[in-house]
């Protein structure tokens, strides 16, 4: 294994890092509507917990309203079920064959909670960088106990491991912002 390696690794981790906590943070509603809320939301289909993706269209009717229209009209009723009993807290009506999802508006103490949550995800995912870090550091230093690479080679390589490490907490930053933003306006 060379420093080069180990970057790349570090990279490729961090990466991962920060596309799960967008996908969290895609679970978090602003009080907008967004298909990607429904993406966790498990349907029974004929007693199989299946993903509401694979039973039925989701689009937006208007900027607070999801509408969800499975390909099987019996579904409806499940759907609907689904959606209620999720930890979303929403409320569906069935309109003919759609079911149709509104988004209540959120109120500022709620906004502020989910803020605090926003908050502490992004917390999260800057502690998995800085040992993902950590992890590439000590990789290089018993490259180095080891008299594969110089002292030199192992400086530079945590030079380049610290770079990249701000790069990615810049990033996580730049989406906390993003989302508390979009959390904060009405």
């Amino acid at each position: 294994m060379s420093t080069a390696d180990i970057k790349k690794n570090a990279e490729l981790k961090m990466q991962k890092s920060l596309d799960s906590l967008k996908a969290d943070l895609s679970k978090i509603r602003s009080g907008r509507a967004h298909t990607g809320i429904l993406d966790h939301v498990k349907v029974d289909y004929y007693g199989t917990p299946t993903a509401i993706t694979q039973l039925a269209n989701i689009s937006l009717l208007d900027a607070r309203t999801i509408g969800v229209t499975p390909w099987e009209k019996k579904l409806v009723g499940a759907v609907e079920k689904a959606i209620r009993d999720s930890d979303l807290g929403l409320n569906p009506m069935t309109q003919g064959e759609t079911v149709r999802v509104p988004m209540p508006p959120l109120t500022e103490e709620r906004r502020r909670e989910m803020t605090k949550v926003v908050k502490a995800e992004g917390e999260g995912a800057r502690v998995a960088m800085r040992n993902l870090r950590r992890d590439a550091n000590n990789a290089a230093k018993e490259l180095l106990k080891s008299k594969q690479i110089s002292e030199d080679q192992d400086r530079r390589s945590q030079e380049d491991i610290q770079k990249l490490t701000d790069r990615f907490i810049a990033e996580v930053d730049k989406i906390l912002a993003t989302k508390e933003s979009e959390l904060m306006s009405v």
